[in-house]
Order: C-alpha cells, then structure tokens, then sequence
C-alpha cells in the first residue's frame, strides 16, 4: 500500500511539472489521469492506460461533435453521456467513462472545439498516462521472496501435518489441534495471490511454475483433509495402522524434495499386497479400523498420483 501511494504521489507531481513545461492549459489535469493510470500490477497498469486512452479518445469525438451541433448547452453534457456510455460499455471501455467526461467538460468550460484544445487534451492524456505506465513498469513489487518463503513455510506446514497423521496411526489417543493445517490453508491463499501478482507483472513470461506449485498443493491439501477425516475413524490400534505410518513419515521429508522420488509409492503397493494377505477382521471394531484404513491408502494413492503428475510438470517449465 505504502508503494503504491509513493507512486501515485510521485506520477502526479511529475505528469504536473511535464504539462506545465510543455504549456498545455489546466496541467493539473494530467496529475489527475496520472492518478488514475497508476495500478498494482504492470499488466492492469497497461490495459487500464489503453482502456483510458481510447474512451478518451472517443469522448472527444463525441464531445465535439455535440457541442458544434448542439452549441455549449449544459443540457449537452447529459446527452454526451447518454450517447457515450452505452458505445463504451458495448466495447468494453467503460471504465474510460471518468477520464471522458473529464475531456468534455475541459472543452465545455473553454468553449472551444478548435485543433489547438483537441491537441492540448491529447498532451493530457498522453502525458497523465504516459507518466503513470513509466512508473508502474519502472517498478512493482517483487513477488519472488514472498513465494519462495511461503513455499517453505508450506512445506513445513504439511510435513508437520504427516507427522502428526503417522503418530496417531501408532497411538490413536494422540491429541493434535490442527495448527499446521490452518497454516497451510492460509499460506496457500497468500501464495495463489502472490503467484497472480507475479504472472501480471511479467510483460512476456507468465510465472506459470509457481501458479502450478500453489495449485498442486491446493488439490493435495483437499486429499490431506480428506485423509484426515477417514483417520479419525481409526480409533483403535490395529497391526495395519503401524504399517501405514511410515508411509506419512516417509511423505514428511518427501514433501520438501523439487521432484517426485516414488518410494513412498511403491512401498504402499507392496502394503497393498501384503494386506490382502493377512486374515480378514474378527471383531466389528476392527472391521470398521480396517475399513477406514484401506480408504486412507486409497486416498494416499490419489495424493500421490497429484504429486507425481504435477512436480514432474513443473519441473519441464522451469
């Protein structure tokens, strides 16, 4: 917030100076449209400065048109937006509106539709937008240190996470209360909106590893909750839920590694095996334990197949 108001201090003094220099009537006007042009990103700043530009352009048109048909009638004003709008709206300029209006009613006061007003508008507009795009593209936020560190913050969040879920596969009565979870969810919102921010200001490149990696890890943190609903039904200790455990242990170091490294894989398929070889439950109780941990592995196995598919992607475009 603090940069973007520095900014938009520092392109309205300029645009101001600049129209002063070049001798255009009301400069004060360009440290208004500068103000205007002024936006968070490189992107917005360069598709709201064209949006501006060609609804101004338009407006002046119009302006002229109605006020040598019509004459200077306050009346014209009304129905300069009653004319202009709906064209803006169908081209999907009306966020123009404001800086059109702004032109029209600079030629209103003036009473003039002359070359010399329309070129003086036009300096406006070039100089108020043309300040606030230089600035915006000398600088925005860098985004890189935020997602590299909440992508440490996240990892460490969800190894926490697969310790806590092996733990309790080994002593049911263990008591966890969550915190790593809702650490997760919050870093994972704070890096879709950073890995957003980054893509909108890259010109030619979008930053489409780190949009992928905080998708990746949104899809895996549903399977987490889902796994962790499925191990709140193991409420009794059973042979299987200690062989299950060092599958999370594993995932708690495997879930900081670049790539994919496939052991914890192929350790729950031998597991898989070797279930189906065991004797099947005596009791009701174990029954439902054992019910419940085969859908956990089955879920682990979805878990797994987001991780393999998604790290092996996002290593091809970085």
């Amino acid at each position: 917030m603090l940069i973007r108001i520095v900014k938009t201090a520092a392109a309205a003094l300029a645009a101001i100076y600049i129209a002063q220099w070049a001798g255009l009537l009301t400069p004060f006007s360009a440290g208004l449209l500068a103000i205007l042009g002024i936006d968070v990103t490189k992107k917005k700043s360069l598709a709201s400065a064209s949006i501006r530009i060609l609804a101004s352009a338009a407006g002046l048109v119009a302006a002229c048109v109605i006020f040598r048909v019509f004459g200077f009638q306050i009346w014209g004003i009304g129905l300069f937006l009653l004319v202009l709008y709906p064209i803006l709206v169908k081209a999907r300029l009306q966020d123009g509106i404001v800086t059109s209006t702004v032109i029209m009613l600079h030629l209103f006061s003036a009473r003039r539709t002359d070359i010399a007003m329309i070129g003086n508008e036009l300096g406006l507009l070039l100089i108020g937008f043309g300040v606030a795009t230089v600035i915006n593209m000398a600088y925005t936020p860098k985004a890189y240190r935020r997602l590299e560190e909440g992508k440490i913050r996240l990892e460490e969040s969800l190894s926490g996470i697969f310790r806590q879920m092996a733990g309790h596969l080994r002593n049911p009565e263990q008591v966890w209360d969550g915190r790593e979870l809702l650490e997760a969810e919050a870093v994972i919102r704070e890096g879709r909106e950073a890995a957003r921010l980054a893509a909108d200001n890259s010109l030619f490149r979008r930053e489409e590893p780190w949009e992928a990696y905080y998708a990746m890890r949104g899809r895996q943190l549903d399977s987490i909750k889902r796994m962790l609903a499925l191990l709140a039904q193991a409420y009794e200790t059973v042979p299987h839920a200690a062989e299950i455990a060092p599958l999370f242990e594993g995932l708690s170091e495997d879930v900081k590694s670049e790539g994919y490294r496939g052991k914890v894989e192929e350790r729950l398929l031998a597991l898989e095996r070797q279930f189906k070889e065991m004797p099947l439950p005596v009791t009701r109780g174990e029954f439902e334990v054992r019910s419940a941990l085969l859908q956990l592995m089955l879920e682990l196995k979805a878990y797994l197949a987001i991780a393999k598919r998604s790290k092996t992607a996002i290593r091809r475009r970085s």
